[in-house]
């Protein structure tokens, strides 16, 4: 009990799955998923990211992303080309229709992010600033 009460992983984790099934809900009709959208988002940037910065901003290691990406390649969502300074490094950008995509996901996040920030009891900035610097020191 005493693990139960007081574990913060835990109680974290389950927090994170709640979160996660729900944007999972409310990204079902554009057929993606929460982690699709966070991963889609790190790319929403001018220029293509190497794929060690898209897995460290993500807290994953290459191997989780590099699965993580493939769906979304099919789905010709993003694309994945040779750096030209290193041949051994791989860049990831959206494509035109991964932009279009996430055009669309924007305003579902939005509405259900701040639905869910107005359920919280305390300023969701002070949460969020406790959970980076969480992940920073480990």
């Amino acid at each position: 009990m005493e693990v139960r009460d007081a574990c913060l992983c835990m109680h974290v984790q389950r927090a994170a799955r709640a979160l996660a099934r729900h944007f999972d809900e409310a990204f079902r009709a554009l057929d993606l998923t929460n982690g699709q959208f966070s991963l889609m988002m790190s790319l929403n940037r001018p220029e293509p990211a190497p794929m060690g910065v898209v897995a460290g901003f993500l807290a994953m290691d290459r191997t989780t992303l590099t699965a993580a990406l493939k769906p979304l390649v099919r789905r010709k969502l993003i694309r994945i080309t040779t750096d030209p300074e290193d041949a051994r490094a791989r860049l990831v950008q959206l494509t035109p229709a991964g932009k279009k995509l996430l055009a669309r996901a924007l305003p579902i996040w939005r509405t259900q992010h701040g639905a869910l920030e107005k359920e919280l009891s305390r300023p969701v900035e002070a949460l969020k600033d406790e959970l980076r610097a969480l992940a920073r020191s480990r």
